[in-house]
């Protein structure tokens, strides 16, 4: 499929903003934050500013932007109506939590309650993204029991890279956010490299036999194409480029993604001082960097079982 860079967009800045408002809000009920009004200011609009950014972006992919708020309203059957109402939903405390921290108003409980409900919302609103791909059945790549967990995990390590940031910069060195970097980036690209592994090896779910339903009466070929020139499903649907250079490409996010961010987070671990909120931007740099380009992959390396209907023998 033809990757829209908008929900590339929307699925990277909001699952890094998501992933850092889970860790603030474990930092917070487990105090594991510094006392600091300069970092909760930094670290909860940088959250919140990636989230809101990714959720604005995705409205650019819509033919009408303006009736956006009418997909709330069909969350009973639609992972991509849930998404559209936990993100609402998640600010509420999020907005909260961070007053509660910023000026420090508010018991340890009362606070603790508003960052248990932010971090429950920070992952119900990423599985949910989750969830919109992993329930198409027309896209065998994307319906996998991984494309969740893949989502979650990356949201997960791209939340510790800015986190580690956003310490090193107001001098609070922490060896457990270096070491949550390192590993939480080694255990996404692991599950990422499984599900890629998946979906090379995986048969097909579907031929233009089973398209058509014609299956019984043997072989099927196409007489004539759909269409005489190139339409929108060919030009949204046929997106072949990524199939063309999948190794390489794969080579690049990792690299980006996972190699560099780690090398360079190691010098970290037990390093104070300027230097290391240097290295620190540049590995959150690197690592959202890495993360969009799978991102990428993930959209332009998917068959849609429409394209059965125009040449594709399997999908």
């Amino acid at each position: 499929m033809k990757p829209a860079y908008s929900v590339i967009l929307f699925t990277t800045a909001s699952g890094a903003g998501y992933g850092l408002l889970f860790l603030i809000g474990l930092g917070v009920l487990h105090g594991a934050l510094p006392d600091s009004v300069g970092f909760a200011v930094v670290a909860m609009i940088l959250s919140l500013g990636l989230v809101s950014a990714g959720l604005l972006s995705s409205t650019f992919h819509l033919g009408h932007p303006e009736r956006a708020w009418r997909a709330l309203s069909q969350w009973r059957s639609s992972w991509l109506s849930r998404e559209g109402v936990a993100a609402v939903a998640t600010y509420a405390p999020a907005l909260i939590l961070g007053i509660a921290w910023i000026f420090d108003i508010g018991d340890r409980h009362w606070v603790g309650l508003f960052a248990g409900l932010a971090t429950l919302g920070a992952v119900a609103t990423v599985f949910c993204t989750g969830q919109i791909y992993a329930t198409l059945p027309t896209i065998r790549q994307w319906r996998t029991g991984l494309t969740t967990p893949v989502y979650l995990l990356f949201a997960l390590a791209s939340g510790a890279l800015f986190l580690n940031a956003a310490l090193r910069i107001f001098g609070e060195a922490t060896l457990w956010c270096d070491i949550l970097v390192i590993v939480s980036l080694a255990v996404a690209w692991a599950v990422k490299a499984l599900y890629w592994r998946g979906i090379d090896t995986a048969l097909p779910k579907h031929t233009i036999e089973s398209a058509t339903g014609l299956r019984s009466m043997g072989k099927v070929r196409l007489l004539d194409p759909p269409h005489s020139e190139e339409n929108y499903l060919m030009r949204e649907m046929g997106f072949k480029v990524a199939r063309k250079h999948t190794a390489r490409l794969r080579r690049i996010a990792v690299t980006y993604g996972m190699a560099a961010p780690i090398i360079v987070t190691l010098p970290l671990l037990g390093m104070d001082g300027g230097f290391g909120a240097v290295l620190a931007i540049v590995a959150a740099l690197l690592g959202f960097a890495g993360i969009s380009v799978e991102r990428w992959l993930f959209f332009a390396e998917a068959t849609h079982t429409v394209q059965l209907y125009y040449g594709e023998t399997t999908a």
